[in-house]
């Protein structure tokens, strides 16, 4: 299969991770997004919505949006419970990183890195925070009394989950306050066949220093 990807993205990064541990064959084809290479007539014609990540696979089929393709990879493997109410469970945690919890974590990251200093969407941080911590709040919960939010064992909602937590101090977002969500963290990292999300570059990084 084909992964079309940004690697810098949190949510192309779940399907690396996801397919490393997977051990599963696949050939990545980098796709700047934030220079508007899903914007593309070739690009399109994969994904009419023009998000990465998208999966091609040999028969000539798509799969868009990373959490369904984050399920139906793990279809028949450790990584997605076979339990339906934990599958469920585990469901209802991907839609919270979708809807609650990436729209505001993910975001501010990106405005951190991607945006000009003086860009105007920078006035959307203090509440794209304020929105973070309580999407952490509600993680932390959570995992006061639960290692993993897959079910009784590591898998795709975790995946789904650690990939922007992992990096949300690049938007403003500190963990200091969420212990358990920082333990979780690092059981996520210590699972066998783990990749870290690729470092911002230079030009993301030095905007990530210079963002408060």
């Amino acid at each position: 299969m084909t992964v079309h990807g940004f690697s810098p993205s949190g949510n192309c990064h779940k399907l690396r991770l996801l397919l490393e541990q997977l051990g599963q064959r696949y050939r990545w084809v980098e796709v700047d997004s934030s220079q508007g290479q899903t914007r593309t007539p070739q690009f399109l014609a994969l994904n009419p919505n023009g998000k990465v990540p998208v999966v091609e696979f040999d028969d000539g089929r798509t799969l868009s949006e990373s959490n369904a393709i984050l399920y139906y990879l793990a279809d028949g493997s450790e990584f997605l419970p076979a339990d339906l109410w934990q599958r469920a469970q585990a469901l209802s945690w991907m839609n919270f990183e979708q809807y609650s919890h990436e729209p505001c974590i993910a975001v501010a990251r990106f405005i951190a890195g991607w945006t000009e200093l003086d860009s105007p969407r920078r006035d959307e941080l203090p509440r794209l925070r304020e929105r973070g911590h309580q999407a952490l709040a509600v993680m932390q919960r959570h995992l006061h009394d639960n290692p993993w939010f897959t079910g009784e064992r590591y898998g795709i909602a975790d995946i789904a989950l650690f990939a922007y937590t992992d990096v949300a101090e690049h938007g403003g977002i500190g963990l200091s306050a969420y212990p358990a969500v920082q333990a979780w963290l690092a059981r996520v990292r210590a699972t066998p066949g783990f990749v870290a999300l690729p470092e911002p570059d230079a030009q993301a990084a030095q905007r990530i220093a210079l963002t408060s």
